[in-house]
């Protein structure tokens, strides 16, 4: 594959399981493990409708029939009922980001499972995703310094709980009715299979010499498959911001493996005098 062999010159046998996967077809949306139609329950939320579906599982407004509140419910691909490490391991991240109170992360209220079924419960945000706004061309400044110190602030607290994010892109962003916005996923990163798009999440695993997170939004380090700390994150932050300026992505290429390596070894293409500095 073009551009990819200069990744791991030390690791053939990695760069050679990369490219294979790279090469599989992406799959958007995994099957889960039990069918979910409006009235199902899961533990003591009962779902009302379908809002999305993506690559980790399919999303569902549902009501909390203990408190009688609407939540997001999102239920997880069947490859995870049968991956008891990893069950165990999304388990702990939907623990430590529940403890995280702050008003640009989305609330985590509970994790469970139903016939085999993973779940996440969470605070219901009906609005659009930053992906939505972005799509429509470049942001206003003020609107860009806006969102940018909200996300900033909100991955400031999550950093000094010890939690990175991983995989921050204009998709996990969404915006409540009153403004506010909400980053997404916390710790789910770990677990989404390997895909081709560079808008797609790119490895499950984080221990170094593997990769993490999502082709286009990658740090240099986590597209070369090493540990990652809250930098990484910030680095994310700073492809998203060049975005959100400018109306295209820093790094992007015909390929995933084409855009880890210009995010490794290349600069991205200075803004032009249209865009405001």
């Amino acid at each position: 594959m073009p551009g990819y062999t200069i990744l791991h010159q030390n690791a053939p046998s990695e760069r050679r399981r990369l490219a294979a996967a790279l090469q599989k077809p992406a799959c958007d949306n995994p099957p889960l493990a039990m069918p979910i139609a409006p009235g199902t329950r899961l533990g003591p939320y009962e779902i009302i409708s379908r809002i999305g579906a993506g690559g980790m599982g399919e999303v569902f407004r549902a009501r909390d029939t203990r408190l009688g509140r609407a939540v997001a419910i999102k239920v997880l691909p069947s490859e995870f009922a049968d991956d008891a490490a990893r069950l165990q391991r999304f388990e702990q991240e939907a623990r430590a980001a529940s403890a995280l109170n702050h008003p640009n992360i989305i609330t985590v209220y509970d994790v469970g499972s139903v016939d085999h079924a993973p779940y996440l419960a969470m605070e219901l945000v009906e609005g659009k995703s930053l992906r939505e706004l972005i799509d429509h061309g470049p942001l206003p400044v003020r609107r860009i310094v806006d969102v940018g110190v909200q996300i900033a602030d909100g991955l400031s607290k999550a950093h000094e709980a010890g939690i990175i994010h991983r995989d921050l892109k204009p998709e996990n962003i969404m915006f409540s009715a009153d403004g506010f916005a909400k980053i997404l996923d916390f710790g789910l990163a770990k677990l989404t299979p390997l895909q081709s798009d560079d808008s797609k999440t790119v490895r499950r695993d984080s221990t170094a010499g593997t990769l993490l997170g999502t082709a286009g939004y990658m740090s240099p380090e986590q597209a070369a498959g090493e540990k990652v700390d809250f930098r990484s994150d910030q680095f994310s932050l700073g492809t998203i911001l060049y975005e959100m300026a400018s109306g295209a992505r820093p790094f992007r290429r015909k390929t995933a493996a084409e855009t880890l390596t210009a995010i490794i070894r290349e600069e991205p293409e200075r803004l032009g005098t249209s865009v405001p500095a």
